[in-house]
């Protein structure tokens, strides 16, 4: 374990937040983690600009400071796990607000979401005023979630809902166009790539319940 990692020594409670998750990438690895258990090469896959040495110390860190712990299944399987713990789990609401915050800033062009990242924008982006009270299941790069929308809260957890509604199966990019950029619903279907069960008009109403991403502030450039 590092022994030389930043501290700001500042009692604020602010500060000895950043101090546990400031480094680069320790954010984004809680983000990847809010979801359920995964692999190093699963969150490898959901960050792929970061080294496996790179990655490997942030969970050192974060399993050090409390907020990611590890375990190894028994045989046959044998294989090692990674999870947050109900201290990492407790930094949702925070990486909710951040990413409603951030959706303000020019997106980076050329680059998709992971699983995780594109999940966490159905947080961010509901529109509690579109009410209703509805269970859609959403199956993303081949795994199961369910979205729970009860008038003004959504809930998105992981496995396969038995009372869902309508389920839509995808990948990120057309989920993205869905609750992004208006694509409607059958006009993905018809494309092949969204596949529907379930009550079609319920699963056309997916996307009203989120809001398009606010527009850049004024005088920012898009990232390119």
């Amino acid at each position: 374990m590092r022994s030389d990692r930043r501290r700001y020594d500042d009692p604020c409670g602010i500060a000895r937040a950043v101090d546990v998750i400031g480094e680069r990438w320790s954010v984004l690895v809680v983000r990847e983690l809010m979801f359920g258990p995964r692999r190093f090469g699963q969150l490898a896959d959901g960050l792929p600009h970061i080294s496996p040495n790179v990655l490997s110390q942030r969970l050192r860190e974060l399993e050090s400071d409390g907020v990611v712990r590890r375990h190894t299944l028994a045989p046959p399987a044998s294989v090692t796990l990674y999870e947050l713990t109900p201290r990492g789990q407790a930094l949702e609401p925070v990486l909710v607000e951040l990413g409603r915050w951030g959706s303000a800033t020019p997106r980076i062009i050329g680059h998709d979401l992971s699983p995780a990242a594109i999940l966490f924008s159905l947080r961010t982006l509901f529109d509690p005023t579109a009410g209703g009270r509805v269970t859609y299941g959403l199956q993303l790069a081949g795994e199961w979630y369910g979205v729970d929308i009860d008038g003004a809260a959504i809930q998105v957890t992981r496995g396969r809902p038995a009372d869902a509604v309508a389920s839509l199966s995808t990948d990120v990019a057309t989920l993205r166009e869905l609750t992004m950029l208006g694509t409607p619903v059958r006009e993905a279907e018809a494309s092949g790539r969204l596949t529907i069960e379930g009550d079609r008009r319920a699963a056309a109403r997916f996307p009203k319940h989120f809001l398009r991403p606010a527009p850049a502030p004024a005088g920012s450039a898009a990232a390119g």
